[in-house]
C-alpha cells in the first residue's frame, strides 16, 4: 500500500477557501472508493505547510488516475486546480509513501515530488 501526501502553503486570509479545496479533494477520493484526509498541522517547522490531504492507494497507478481525474471529469479537475493554484503561496509538495508490511520488500520508502 502506498500514501500519497500533498502539502499546501496558504495565506491565514486564505486558509478557510483551502481548507473547502482540500475537503472537495477528499470527498472526490472518497466516492472512488479511497480512503482520504485532510490533514490540519497542529505544529510546523518554518516554511512547513499550512494544510494536507492525504489518500491510500493500493498501487502507484492509482496514484496517475486520481492526479489526472481527482475531483471528477478531466475539466472539472483542472477548473479546481487553478482555482485552488490562485491561493497557494507556492506549489504544493508531492510525497509517495510506500507503508511497510512489516515483512516488506525492499523499495523506496519516501519518493518526494514537486507538483
Amino acid at each position: 500500500m502506498y500514501i500519497a501526501r500533498f502539502s499546501y502553503a496558504v495565506l491565514p486570509v486564505n486558509r478557510q477557501r483551502a481548507i473547502d479545496f482540500i475537503r472537495r479533494e477528499v470527498a472526490a477520493a472518497q466516492r472512488r472508493q479511497l480512503d482520504a484526509r485532510l490533514l490540519v498541522p497542529l505544529t510546523r517547522s518554518h516554511g512547513g505547510a499550512a494544510l494536507q490531504f492525504e489518500v491510500e492507494l493500493a498501487d502507484l497507478e492509482q496514484f496517475e488516475q486520481f492526479r489526472e481525474r481527482g475531483i471528477e471529469s478531466d475539466e472539472e479537475t483542472g477548473n479546481w486546480m487553478h482555482a485552488f493554484s490562485e491561493i497557494l503561496t507556492s506549489p504544493p509538495e508531492v510525497e509517495l509513501l510506500r507503508v511497510d508490511d512489516a515483512g516488506g520488500s525492499n523499495g523506496d520508502a519516501n519518493l518526494s515530488l514537486k507538483a
